[in-house]
């Protein structure tokens, strides 16, 4: 085992190590030698070293360098050096982390560890948390105890007798909430078109003057950091209009609800605290490794009830918190200890500083873009830049060769029915020499194209 888990972490380091100089997309060649895997199941067992070897000589070169420092694409942060090594450690112990009996020591860091993350966000110290694969899952688990206590208030028991003739829930979103929500509301049994949506402004904010009247059970859900723009809705007049009529309020904060830690943004999302659960990501702005999603609840009873889970042969009696109490599954890995880690290495004042130089860097493609005589679609309040490169053939088309060319890689997205690049900042890695690097490379190919 020894020598063989060396040899991984040495293949491991070197592809680390490498991020900085590779280019971002694998090349056409690399993607068409993944071939030589389709092949059937062998008959014979096969030396775990050369199963390393193998995995590292074809899918390596086929990888995308998202952890990387000019990786734009999507929102999604590197991997902090503690937390990739604490994620190695974590599948060694193989910790099944679902009752604190079997498992005090994985089970018990994850408290820690939300009790850090409740702290370094300023929501209420009381709230329950999950730690779960990813943002979607956290509106499932947050919707799910949202849908307990809005049927609840009416003398509705959902875990008991499910939504068949319970009183309909209203459910209130954006015209600009993202897929993962609406993904979420269907599975919650909410429904994906049964829901009322909210005009928005220029920016993606929801409008808080054309929110519906509401009566009965309510669900209204906000978001922090458009996908897009990055811009936020406006959180005091939401909860405030919500709360009056006794609506639940939750927010999609995947990597928004970030912005709390940055002295400096902290205001966009002002008076997020006052709504009743949130979403967000650990492997976008606190740059964990994947998957890391983070639900935490003011109700700590409505998430519990909600999720809670027992059975005759499980050691479910203790006075500490087990975590399949609080998530969709009972069989889990120990994710909460990778953001044990990252905050743990990171602190206040790292956390800060990572998220405010992410933004700086944003403001600067901004500029320059705009400087350069392309159009810049959003303000750029936080980590995204929308950017045109003239009609809609040229920008597609500037996108393409950029995305061809492997210094850097952002991704298309339409925005008020325009095509545009959308440029992500939010890993450690990235440096500003990193980001003229990439403007370097965006003038030069957008000039020929």
């Amino acid at each position: 085992m020894k020598p063989l888990l060396s040899f991984a972490a040495d293949l491991a380091q070197r592809y680390v190590e490498s991020l900085a100089q590779r280019r971002v997309a694998p090349t056409a060649e690399a993607i068409q030698r993944l071939a030589r895997f389709d092949l059937p199941l062998q008959e014979q067992c096969i030396d775990a070293h050369e199963v390393i070897e193998e995995l590292d000589a074809g899918v390596t070169p086929a990888t995308m360098a998202m952890p990387g420092p000019r990786f734009f694409g999507f929102v999604i942060g590197g991997s902090l050096p503690a937390a990739l090594a604490a994620d190695w450690l974590v599948s060694a112990w193989d910790q099944n982390t679902g009752l604190y009996n079997s498992t005090p020591g994985t089970s018990h860091i994850e408290q820690v560890a939300l009790r850090w993350l409740l702290d370094a966000l300023q929501l209420p110290a009381e709230s329950a948390g999950a730690f779960v694969t990813g943002t979607t899952v956290a509106h499932i688990a947050a919707l799910a105890a949202a849908r307990h206590a809005v049927l609840g208030k009416v003398g509705w028991n959902v875990e008991a007798d499910g939504l068949f003739g319970a009183p309909p829930i209203t459910v209130v979103v954006s015209e600009e909430a993202h897929p993962t929500l609406l993904k979420a509301l269907g599975v919650v049994g909410l429904g994906r078109k049964r829901i009322v949506k909210v005009p928005t402004d220029g920016q993606g904010r929801m409008r808080a003057d054309a929110l519906p009247s509401l009566s009965g059970p309510a669900i209204v859900c906000l978001q922090v950091g458009n996908v897009n723009t990055g811009a936020s809705d406006p959180a005091p007049q939401i909860c405030d209009y919500a709360h009056t009529h006794g609506a639940w309020v939750h927010v999609d904060g995947a990597f928004g609800l970030w912005a709390r830690v940055a002295p400096s943004r902290a205001y966009l999302v002002d008076g997020v605290e006052r709504a009743d659960s949130w979403a967000t990501d650990g492997h976008k702005w606190l740059n964990v490794p994947y998957d890391s999603g983070i639900a935490l609840v003011r109700d700590a009873e409505a998430l519990r009830v909600s999720m809670a889970v027992t059975a005759e042969y499980l050691p479910t009696v203790t006075d500490r918190r087990n975590p399949s109490d609080y998530t969709p599954e009972l069989s889990r890995r120990a994710r909460g200890v990778t953001v044990w880690a990252a905050l743990r290495s990171l602190g206040r004042s790292g956390l800060a500083e990572l998220v405010e130089r992410n933004c700086r860097q944003a403001r600067r493609f901004g500029a320059r873009l705009t400087e350069a005589g392309f159009e810049v679609l959003n303000d750029v309040v936080l980590n995204q830049v929308l950017v045109s490169f003239g009609d809609d053939r040229r920008t597609r088309c500037v996108i393409a060769a950029i995305q061809e060319d492997g210094t850097m890689w952002a991704g298309e997205t339409v925005w008020k029915g325009r095509p545009a690049m959308r440029i992500s900042v939010s890993s450690w890695m990235t440096t500003d020499e990193d980001v003229e690097r990439s403007l370097d490379a965006i003038c030069r190919l957008a000039l020929v194209q």
